[in-house]
């Protein structure tokens, strides 16, 4: 008998993990749960059909470094629209972690939402966050380089909300 339940957990475990890993593609991006578990190499090779030496090339030290990112449907909206028809109420979650051997040595979180024109990249906010690409307010940044940790930027709230 308990060979038996041994055997039928070890099967629900290998159909549980077929079931979790179905609908990643080779680079880490999974569509339809709207999230990306790779690695810089990976995201770049997936994001723009590079070579591993153009994603190294562009990646660098961080090549090798773990990313977790996560958006909603309207992040999905903007991107196919070019981000021309707002207001969005989209948002992106990134976690990037190269502490390990052959990894950057840093790790970084940022939170990042769609707000419209808000100007130049590190254009600071009134919230306490800054605008990048042009229309995105970086509402959280902080990491750890070199053994030191730091706040690039702390919105308040520091939530998403909507717009």
């Amino acid at each position: 008998m308990r060979k038996l339940f041994v055997v039928l957990i070890g099967l629900m475990l290998v159909a549980s993990a077929g079931v979790v890993l179905a609908g990643f593609d080779e680079f880490g991006y999974n569509g339809k749960a709207r999230n990306f578990v790779g690695t810089c190499l990976s995201w770049h090779m997936g994001k723009f059909g590079s070579t591993p030496a153009q994603a190294a090339a562009y990646c660098g030290a961080y090549s090798n470094d773990k990313l977790k990112m996560k958006w909603n449907a309207e992040w999905d909206r903007g991107n196919d629209e070019g981000w021309s028809n707002g207001p969005y109420d989209a948002w992106t979650d990134n976690q990037w972690n190269g502490k390990f051997p052959g990894g950057s040595g840093e790790t970084w979180h940022y939170k990042i939402k769609w707000i419209g024109p808000c100007g130049a990249d590190g254009t600071p906010l009134p919230d306490g966050g800054y605008c990048i690409w042009g229309q995105f307010e970086v509402l959280m940044s902080h990491g750890t380089a070199a053994n030191q940790h730091f706040w690039d930027a702390h919105a308040t709230p520091a939530g998403y909300g909507s717009n």
